[in-house]
């Protein structure tokens, strides 16, 4: 890997730890807003942001108050839905078509987390999967127009 690239990785997980501890009462539990998740949309740019997404979503759920549960299936949930991501992706032109994919994969793939939390709290199923959904795909749909503005800033196709 260059040096670059390397560098780039640890900001971008960086900044991910950063922005969710700096929301940690609503980045963890039934109902999240975890507002670093709008980094998840670099991954339509280029897929080595791949490692500084996973690397931060890793860091920040050793801070969770439920680290053993979310180091397994929160990482596991975003190195699928990362990977699902570039897979369909792949022939999709334009930024917004493919951070519109993103949004709607992460906030369906979302089940994942609701599993979890079934599995450790005893929560219901659907209506877990239903409330951290919807705040994954609120803060996914309000990124898009940030993450894009930033992108004619800093070229994020080139930035790695």
């Amino acid at each position: 890997m260059k040096t670059k690239t390397i560098a780039v990785t640890g900001v971008i997980a960086a900044l991910y730890v950063a922005v969710s501890l700096l929301v940690a009462p609503f980045a963890f539990g039934a109902v999240q807003f975890r507002i670093a998740e709008m980094f998840n949309h670099l991954i339509v740019f280029n897929k080595k942001y791949f490692f500084g997404i996973v690397l931060g979503v890793f860091i920040t759920n050793m801070f969770s108050p439920m680290a053993a549960f979310d180091l397994t299936f929160g990482v596991a949930h975003s190195i699928i839905t990362l990977s699902l991501t570039i897979l369909a992706t792949k022939y999709v032109k334009g930024d917004i078509a493919r951070m519109a994919i993103n949004t709607l994969l992460f906030t369906f793939t979302m089940c994942i987390i609701a599993l979890e939390l079934m599995i450790a709290f005893d929560l219901p199923f659907f209506y877990t999967w239903l409330t951290v959904a919807a705040g994954e795909f609120g803060v996914l749909a309000v990124g898009i127009p940030i993450i894009y503005a930033l992108n004619k800033r800093l070229n994020f196709k080139t930035l790695i």
